[in-house]
């Protein structure tokens, strides 16, 4: 009934747009001032010169003379019988007042008013007869055009800076006009305009979206809390990388929370005035105590909390701190029944400044990661609801083969596979339209009319080919899901996708296997061709911080020992580095060596199945695309028995959850590996 009568009101009259009003003004006042300078009688008058005055008033031509002293001209006025000569008709005619003429007609500039004056009336007594002398007067003049001028001019850049004002702050109402620059530009979201984004709408994120269910029970009930001794949080953080649905999770908390929610970002209080940033903090916590119990949720807060006097030079502009100040003042005092909440959102939590991030500021910490496959099945679920399936779609195989993927990325590939199907006039999206936008956002545009030697093709072919029999007989590699010779993005011409496991711990074995079968594509092109090429540029680069991270970051050598130099707090900036020349001479050779040896490794497994490459690489020739069961029927199965993690969702899910249940949880590392942080990264990218 409530959403029949909604539907049933009547619809308001919408206001017309604004016109641009402000360049018309400028434009009507500019046209003004020219036309009052060439319009007025100084610029109508004919331009005379001194001896043709004085012949003209000595045959009594002239009626009048009028000298303006003060502007230093003579304005000269014609007899009756002299307009109607032809020689004075054709000057009158040519002026811009020409119609209906009756003087002044002529303006004779001088030098001197005194001087022009003297000789004047001396040259009258003299020279002209008394009945041919004219009318002869001298006075003063106000300048109005110049004052137009002057006053035009004034306007136009009082009006400009107002207008620049008005841009700088917003525009017109609260908080638009010059004196209302430091008000906040926070946007309110109450009753009358609820945010329609409920917890519902957040798949994936269910043990943040119970930390700040928390915060809304308490909101709602806070006796519930109180009657135990329990105070409310005065902020909670989110931290996570970009795309895993922090700012979403935000606005489910605007939906459900029913009470005022102030969002806004952290860049709105960035402005080019001093002082600007933190008047405007103290308006948003001064709005946000009147509608207490609320919520403010501010976006991006590393945009004003990084850490103070981190990369300051000397005589630099603070503003930024002074704004983090004024934050930090207004956080931390506010009373403990106030009933204001802060949320913040940042996907840099390196770069705040600590005493933004202790308790009594931010309580919590709410971490949301990139989804595991239980999680990345729900946001599938989500997104997948306003798109027409067929029945070939499962979610849990899309979840399976999207490791690695955020929220974001998720509703892209959904998104994508809807295009696809609608480009080839399906009626409903079937699972090959999926795993096109998988390879679409993985490796990019598809390009098939790219132009390819048959060379370079034939390079290719066997590079692919390389890695996916390299990967095939290594037991701890990826299991392979598709190889392809077609050209993709910018500048890949084939690429091979694997399926990583969902694990946070990585082995020394399982490290070389990744970079022996990253080397697949330079090993096969040096065996096949006995030369190299420069295709394998992502494939080295991959192998080289590999090595690196196996010597320097994890441990896991016997010349340098249980030892890392890698600093999570370190500056971007910083050019120190923990250990001496010496130990940076033996980090290269030992880097060296475990690349030499995992090349030499992938070459000698290459030679042994070479029947297996030209089969595989002749096959790419010819279809271009290879799957899993292609290299089954080709080459056989994998001489090792392992699920993946498809077939570990489904068949062991019953043991995953008896495990939580009885709380026998695996360790995770909390320092992030590099397949761990990109596990969809293409082992080839040529």
């Amino acid at each position: 009934m409530a959403d029949k009568k909604e539907n049933n009101k009547p619809l308001l009259p919408t206001k017309p747009p604004k016109g641009n009003y402000q360049i018309w003004v400028i434009i009507a006042t500019i046209a003004v001032i020219f036309g009052v300078m060439y319009f007025n009688s100084a610029n109508s008058l004919k331009p005379l010169r001194y001896d043709d005055f004085k012949e003209m008033v000595k045959n009594g031509d002239v009626r009048k003379v009028v000298l303006v002293q003060n502007q230093k001209f003579v304005e000269v006025t014609l007899t009756s019988a002299a307009l109607q000569n032809a020689k004075y008709k054709q000057d009158i005619s040519n002026g811009p007042l020409s119609s209906g003429n009756s003087g002044p007609h002529y303006i004779l500039k001088v030098v001197d008013a005194g001087n022009f004056d003297q000789e004047f009336r001396t040259f009258i007594d003299k020279q002209v007869s008394s009945s041919q002398r004219p009318e002869y007067d001298t006075e003063d003049r106000g300048d109005y055009v110049s004052q137009l001028f002057q006053w035009g001019l004034l306007f136009l850049l009082l009006f400009g800076f107002w207008m620049l004002m008005r841009r700088m702050t917003g525009g017109g109402g609260p908080g638009g006009q010059i004196f209302n620059i430091g008000k906040s530009k926070a946007a309110l979201f109450d009753a009358e305009n609820k945010v329609k984004i409920t917890f519902d709408n957040v798949a994936g994120l269910d043990e943040a979206k119970e930390e700040v269910k928390e915060i809304v029970d308490f909101l709602k009930t806070p006796g519930k809390f109180t009657k135990l001794g329990g105070k409310i949080p005065k902020g909670a953080l989110l931290v996570g990388p970009p795309g895993t649905g922090k700012t979403l999770l935000a606005k489910a908390v605007a939906g459900e929370a029913g009470v005022p929610f102030f969002s806004l970002s952290g860049s709105d209080f960035v402005e080019m005035f001093v002082g600007v940033g933190a008047a405007r903090v103290r308006d948003l916590f001064k709005q946000a105590k009147e509608k207490a119990p609320c919520i403010v949720f501010i976006d991006e807060i590393d945009a004003i909390g990084r850490s103070r006097g981190r990369g300051q030079l000397p005589g630099a502009n603070d503003e930024r701190e002074n704004t983090l100040n004024s934050l930090l003042v207004e956080m931390d005092g506010f009373a403990t029944d106030s009933g204001v909440i802060i949320l913040a959102a940042t996907n840099r939590p390196d770069v705040l400044d600590s005493a933004l991030l202790r308790p009594g500021r931010f309580d919590r910490q709410i971490s949301i990661d990139k989804p595991d496959i239980v999680g990345r099945e729900a946001i599938f679920k989500v997104h997948l609801k306003p798109i027409k399936l067929d029945t070939s779609v499962d979610a849990k195989k899309l979840s399976a083969q999207t490791p690695g993927f955020a929220g974001a990325e998720i509703a892209n590939v959904c998104n994508e596979a809807a295009l696809i199907a609608a480009r080839r006039d399906k009626k409903a999206v079937e699972m090959i339209d999926f795993q096109d936008a998988i390879d679409r956002v993985i490796g990019g545009l598809e390009k098939k009319n790219k132009i390819i030697s048959p060379e370079e093709k034939k390079i290719v072919a066997f590079h692919e080919a390389g890695h996916a029999v390299a990967g095939w007989f290594l037991e701890h590699a990826d299991p392979l899901v598709k190889v392809s010779i077609v050209p993709r993005g910018v500048a890949a011409l084939g690429y091979a996708q694997y399926l990583p496991k969902e694990q946070f711990l990585y082995q020394t074995e399982q490290m070389l296997d990744e970079m022996c079968m990253a080397f697949g594509g330079r090993a096969a092109e040096d065996i096949v061709f006995g030369k190299i090429s420069t295709g394998a540029l992502s494939d080295l680069e991959r192998i080289t911080k590999m090595a690196y991270s196996i010597v320097t970051i994890y441990g896991m050598n016997k010349e340098i020992g249980n030892m890392s130099f890698y600093d999570s707090k370190a500056n971007d900036y910083s050019f120190q580095k923990s250990y001496s020349e010496a130990t940076s001479e033996k980090i290269d050779r030992e880097v060296k060596r475990i690349i030499d040896d995992a090349y030499e490794r992938t070459k000698s497994l290459l030679m042994k199945h070479r029947e297996y490459l030209d089969v595989i690489a002749q096959e790419l020739l010819e279809k271009e695309i290879l799957f899993q069961a292609d290299l089954e029927r080709l080459i056989g199965k994998r001489p090792f028995e392992k699920l993946t993690t498809y077939q570990q969702f489904t068949n062991g899910q019953g043991k995953y959850e008896k495990k939580q249940q009885e709380g026998e949880q695996p360790g995770v590392d909390p320092t992030p590996t590099l397949e761990g942080d990109k596990p969809d990264e293409l082992a080839s990218n040529q």
